[in-house]
């Protein structure tokens, strides 16, 4: 089997791989854009979709989809199982999520991104029959330092040891949801601020990672599939994630434990999400961020900002791109 990064030779085809990568969530977010404000977040995710399966077919790698999109909201899928890319090439496995934020881009608020995770075949955890994951993820100060198991004030208090500054400097990324309102409460308890967030936990996850964020911890139950996808990028930041799948009830539970998946409460860390150092996350804006800005318009061009995430070299590299927007609009 080839393998995404086999060594650190320059002359390794990955790096190629990520930048080819980086044309599909280009097309993905770039085709949302007349969508974007428009209240219409299935035809969004509908066109991203179809982009992104357009490019990802022209790619020189065998991949095949672990984490499909759209089964969760009866959205428009890239569809688990399903083989993309020219048959030739590393065999690797692949997250996608051509909108992550489709309310987003239909509301036209920030965060929206395109994104897509790979890694070596056999390496991602194949999560997609339970839909929900409970997750922690901090830069490397919270490397074997956090826990999810813990209580969320023992986990501020102990990330803020580990980063030197006071409790009631730090900010906590949680989604806004009402199963959330309980969590919140604690975070602020602690003393610690909430950076509330409507939608897009993968880019919360990588926000609360990077170096020289606004955050310092994104936690709370979001979806599995940007777990594993999130997990991706963690690596390449030298950052800390774990998840706890999150069944909604005894039904997917079942269906869970018959796909051989641990719902017990069993802490899935990082190399169980993802195996091994051999990952490739990129994601293009959607929508702006702070992550990354969004698709915008100028004229004759079409303006996308990047991010690609190597874990095999710890390397986060941002890539602007002028697209004629007669090719595309």
């Amino acid at each position: 089997m080839v393998s995404l990064t086999a060594d650190m030779s320059p002359l390794q085809p990955d790096r190629n791989l990520a930048l080819e990568l980086v044309r599909a969530t280009e097309a993905a977010a770039i085709r949302s854009v007349p969508f974007i404000g428009r209240g219409q977040k299935e035809l969004a995710d509908g066109a991203a979709v179809d982009a992104m399966r357009a490019f990802l077919t022209t790619v020189n790698f065998d991949g095949v989809i672990v984490i499909g999109e759209g089964e969760k909201d009866n959205a428009p899928m890239l569809f688990n199982g399903e083989h993309v890319g020219t048959g030739r090439g590393p065999q690797c496995d692949i997250a996608v999520d051509p909108i992550d934020g489709t309310s987003l881009t239909a509301e036209g608020r920030n965060n929206a991104l395109s994104v897509l995770a790979v890694s070596d075949r056999g390496t991602m955890l194949d999560a997609s029959s339970v839909f929900y994951m409970d997750k922690i993820v901090t830069g490397p100060a919270g490397a074997g330092v956090v826990d999810i198991r813990l209580p969320v004030a023992e986990n501020i208090r102990l990330l803020a040891k580990a980063l030197g500054k006071p409790v009631d400097e730090l900010v906590v990324s949680v989604l806004n949801r009402p199963r959330h309102a309980r969590l919140i409460q604690e975070i602020r308890d602690a003393g610690a601020g909430t950076r509330l967030m409507s939608d897009g936990d993968v880019a919360g996850g990588i926000n609360a990672a990077r170096y020289n964020a606004r955050t310092d911890m994104c936690i709370g139950i979001g979806g599995s599939p940007e777990g594993v996808a999130t997990a991706c990028a963690i690596k390449a930041l030298g950052g800390h994630i774990q998840g706890r799948l999150w069944p909604r009830d005894d039904d997917e539970k079942q269906r869970g434990i018959d796909a051989g998946l641990k719902v017990d409460d069993t802490v899935y860390e990082a190399d169980d999400l993802v195996k091994g150092k051999n990952t490739i996350f990129v994601a293009t804006g959607v929508t702006n961020g702070e992550l990354v800005a969004g698709v915008r318009r100028d004229g004759d061009f079409v303006l996308t900002e990047s991010v690609v995430l190597r874990g095999a070299s710890g390397t986060l590299r941002r890539i602007s791109s002028e697209h004629l927007t007669s090719k595309w609009l």
